[in-house]
């Protein structure tokens, strides 16, 4: 791996208490783990849930990924879960054994709770290669399971029947979001119907979830800028080469969706080695803030140890978070885990 700057990339065995020479990253900065899950919502507050990068999970530790969708379930009214939000690389070889592993955890949401997926780099291509936009995600994950669902917005204008690019409209707590999920590197016409959607909903809070946006250094990808210095950018994946460079970073997604609309208020992405987590918080042109964060949970032992995060959006306008495991029962209160946020 290469671009490690001021965090390290190191695995780490059970609980993170080792660090070796690079020390110990792949928990955060500074892990400050606790038994427990963190607090209950407070009054009038609600949550939804990020479910990063489960390849490792589907290829080889299942019962990491089934464990964080039982206790989502069974969290759903103690804890006001609204929504779920998948963050891409679904699977790790996109092959059909590793899908149906996905399809399992996943359906333990079903009738529970609404979940919102993208595909990443590694859902694309034999052998999840990300050579061309070929995916099982519409085999094990049709837009028929979501279009009857009453969150279910849209999928994008040209490949109707697909739910590589989709929209969700969500209502909770007296506040109306819209979840837009593109594809990993979208497409400048995929760009095109994101602004759509997002100019037509303009009066709800809008929240981007795509597989590769925010680095690990706290900045987001720029190809442009950066080039390969950032490792694992859309642009230089075979997609990218065989469609003449038409996919967009995070900082080309910036210019040309984020920043252009006053309603984002987050983006979510995993994708991102090293210690998995990042963030940026940016201003639109008209002063609203805008929190993009970085959260991949892969490189920790067992697939990712089960760790989830979550976010209890307050009345007055905060965002909690906090990241827990189900499997280790463990909230990991580190600068990097647990964040109060407002805008």
């Amino acid at each position: 791996m290469t671009g490690i700057n001021r965090r390290k990339f190191v695995r780490t065995g059970a609980l993170g208490t080792f660090g070796g020479a690079l020390g110990n990253r792949a928990l955060g900065a500074e892990s400050d783990l606790k038994k427990g899950p963190p607090p209950l919502p407070g009054k009038g507050a609600f949550t939804m849930a990020v479910l990063p990068d489960t390849q490792m999970y589907c290829m080889r530790n299942p019962e990491g990924f089934l464990a964080q969708t039982r206790w989502l379930a069974e969290q759903k009214e103690t804890r006001r879960l609204q929504a779920v939000l998948h963050l891409g690389d679904i699977t790790h070889l996109n092959t059909e054994p590793q899908w149906e592993v996905a399809q399992k955890a996943m359906r333990q949401l079903d009738g529970h709770l609404p979940y919102f997926m993208v595909p990443g780099n590694h859902d694309y291509s034999e052998g999840g290669r990300a050579t061309d936009r070929s995916t099982r995600l519409d085999d094990y994950f049709p837009k028929s399971s979501f279009e009857n669902l009453p969150t279910f917005g849209g999928t994008y204008d040209r490949e109707p029947d697909r739910m590589t690019n989709s929209f969700h409209l969500l209502k909770a707590g007296g506040r109306e979001f819209l979840v837009l999920c593109l594809e990993f590197g979208p497409r400048a016409d995929v760009v095109r119907w994101a602004n759509e959607v997002v100019a037509k909903y303009a009066k709800r809070e809008a929240i981007l979830v795509t597989h590769a946006y925010t680095y690990f250094d706290d900045s987001r990808y720029d190809w442009k800028t950066k080039g390969p210095k950032q490792s694992w950018n859309p642009h230089s994946y075979g997609v990218a080469k065989a469609s003449g460079g038409d996919v967009m970073d995070g900082e080309e997604l910036w210019q040309e969706l984020v920043s252009r609309h006053e309603n984002f208020i987050l983006t979510f992405n995993g994708h991102v080695l090293n210690d998995g987590l990042g963030r940026v918080s940016s201003k639109t042109p008209g002063g609203r803030t805008v929190h993009q964060m970085l959260v991949n949970f892969q490189m920790k032992p067992r697939g990712g140890d089960g760790w989830l995060r979550l976010l209890e959006f307050t009345p007055d306008r905060k965002l909690e978070v906090y990241d827990y495991s189900p499997t280790l029962d463990l909230t990991n209160h580190g600068p990097q885990n647990r964040l109060s946020l407002e805008w």
